[in-house]
């Protein structure tokens, strides 16, 4: 994964530039933080054996603790959902089906979330928490806006100008790492089915 995560690091390059640019306290993103963290997305192939990565570094009760607040996420998603099977591949569903989900869980705090607010595989989150809390300037394809539900509370870090990414080559570069990382059995899921689907393969 020493490559993916070399990739992931230019999304974090990107953010700092924009805090520097920003300038001290404009930009309110930090730990303790976890607007962002709630509703259900999904994530890459790449993301999830990344996750895996992460998750087996945990000490076990740490992981068993993580596991439980997954399975219980799953459960909730069944309700929703009863017939999507694990691994919970997102692409086994249609994008209305998958949009119903979302909708229906849009205020569940994501299970790495800790009580302090914490992400618990913070080095190891996937790229969509790399790229939330900023509008990103994609140049002649035009802009993804700042997603951030509270920014409204912080007018100097909602008015930011969006910062310049080269996202199509992000993609397609992630595109390969994607490839190779089904070919250990990964596929496109949510963070409680990668958590889950980690931790079962973790005990086989």
């Amino acid at each position: 994964m020493t490559s993916y995560r070399s990739l992931l690091e230019t999304l974090d390059a990107w953010f700092a530039r924009a805090v520097d640019r920003a300038g001290p306290g404009v930009i309110p993103c930090g730990r303790g933080c976890s607007a962002c963290c709630h509703g259900v997305f999904d994530i890459s192939p790449a993301d999830a054996a990344l996750m895996k990565e992460g998750l087996g570094s945990l000490p076990p009760e740490q992981l068993a603790a993580l596991s439980a607040k997954a399975a219980e996420q799953l459960e909730r998603y069944a309700k929703v959902l009863p017939t999507w099977p694990a691994p919970w591949d997102v692409e086994a569903l249609s994008e209305e089906v998958f949009d119903e989900l979302t909708e229906h869980l849009v205020a569940e705090p994501c299970p790495a979330l800790g009580d302090d607010g914490g992400c618990a595989i913070y080095a190891h989150r996937p790229a969509t928490c790399r790229m939330t809390g900023l509008a990103m300037d994609l140049g002649d394809a035009g802009q993804l806006d700042n997603e951030c539900p509270i920014q409204g509370d912080f007018p100097d870090y909602a008015a930011l100008a969006a910062e310049p990414y080269q996202l199509m080559d992000f993609e397609d570069l992630a595109a390969a790492h994607d490839e190779i990382a089904r070919t250990t059995g990964q596929v496109t899921t949510t963070v409680a089915g990668a958590m889950v689907t980690s931790a079962k393969s973790g005990a086989d």
